[in-house]
């Protein structure tokens, strides 16, 4: 098979009108958004005062030219309903970037231009992928790079885009409520190695539970960077991913071994809620090395892809409190992890 602090409410609602009114459906959505996809990107740098979409970016506004506001405010929308996963062969070259979507006009994410909004990230980095859940689901998400030499001012083809994902993630946790447009799920995962300069990281999420599959381009530049992004022609772009801010919930969880023998060893992950507001539900997630296999957890509910383990609350310490803490444990085989450990945590 081929290939940020919450928005205002009132930039927000232009979005949920249009999903209403506009005669496309709401049943499943969303989009990337670290690296962010050009609806996603040109929606959150295009709103003025008002919600209305006037883009400063020259790429983004071209877009708003070539297919109008609808791509815009319906940015989590690009699917095929019938996709079944498929990729090349089902969307035809030069329609990647809109999926060949016929619900909402995204042509003109399309266009190849050089001066689309693009995040900035670093070769064979571990990178914290996000991707919105307007409506959660489980499925699959596939991610694919341009190959070298790819000209960005000539259509995407499937030519362009290496044969296969450099990642897939299965079922990922989300943090936030769904129809939200800071809501996520997030996963890591390694960037392809060797690569320099400006490429698109081409998203697939197929879901296991129906036919329905999303299409996405997220422009970024190989330059050493960790997620910042830039929008040519914006002066005033504002931080793509501003600390916390008072009243947002988040966690912490460090890893650390309580006891070890001859082939495995007891571990326990501590939880700690860092911030001003109560917690609700955790996720604490992790890469263990290659071999390891956890035998038991208590005190928190399991979920493994190979080598990646996402331990949920359990239905006794889901709430936290700022600045309390919680534990969870579980046995394993294979090689301890270091004591004090830093792991992901995202909250819901």
């Amino acid at each position: 098979m081929k290939r940020s602090a919450l928005l205002t409410l009132l930039a927000a609602l232009p979005a949920l009108c249009m999903v209403m009114f506009t005669g496309g459906s709401a049943a499943a959505h969303g989009a990337p958004m670290d690296p962010g996809s050009r609806t996603y990107l040109c929606w959150k740098y295009s709103l003025d005062e008002g919600g209305a979409i006037d883009p400063t970016n020259p790429a983004c506004r071209a877009a708003l030219n070539e297919s109008g506001a609808n791509g815009f405010y319906n940015w989590f929308a690009v699917l095929q309903s019938n996709g079944g996963g498929r990729t090349e062969g089902f969307i035809p070259d030069g329609q990647l970037c809109s999926g060949a979507a016929t619900v909402y006009d995204f042509s003109g994410f399309d266009l190849p231009r050089t001066d689309w909004p693009y995040t900035h990230v670093t070769a064979g980095a571990t990178y914290e992928f996000t991707y919105n859940p307007w409506a959660h689901h489980p499925g699959t998400f596939h991610q694919y790079v341009t190959v070298d030499g790819w000209d960005p001012t000539q259509p995407l083809t499937w030519d362009d885009i290496e044969d296969v994902p450099f990642h897939s993630e299965a079922d990922p946790p989300y943090r936030g409520p769904v129809a939200d447009p800071e809501s996520e799920y997030y996963w890591e995962a390694q960037l392809p190695s060797n690569k320099t300069g400006r490429h698109i990281i081409y998203t697939v999420w197929q879901r296991s539970d129906s036919q329905e599959t999303f299409y996405s381009c997220s422009d970024v530049v190989f330059d050493g960077g960790n997620g910042e992004v830039t929008v040519p022609g914006d002066s005033g772009t504002p931080d793509p991913d501003p600390d916390p801010q008072p009243g947002d919930p988040f966690c912490a969880a460090t890893l650390g071994t309580v006891n070890s023998w001859n082939g495995g060893f007891q571990a326990e992950v501590r939880v700690t809620n860092n911030s001003d507001a109560p917690i609700t539900n955790w996720t604490a997630s992790w890469s263990q090395p290659a071999g390891n296999a956890i035998q038991s957890v208590w005190n928190g509910s399991l979920t493994a892809h190979d080598d990646h383990i996402m331990v949920s609350n359990a239905a006794w310490n889901g709430s936290l409190g700022p600045g309390s803490s919680t534990t969870f444990g579980y046995t394993s085989n294979g090689t301890p992890p270091e004591a004090g450990s830093a792991i992901s945590c995202g909250v819901s």
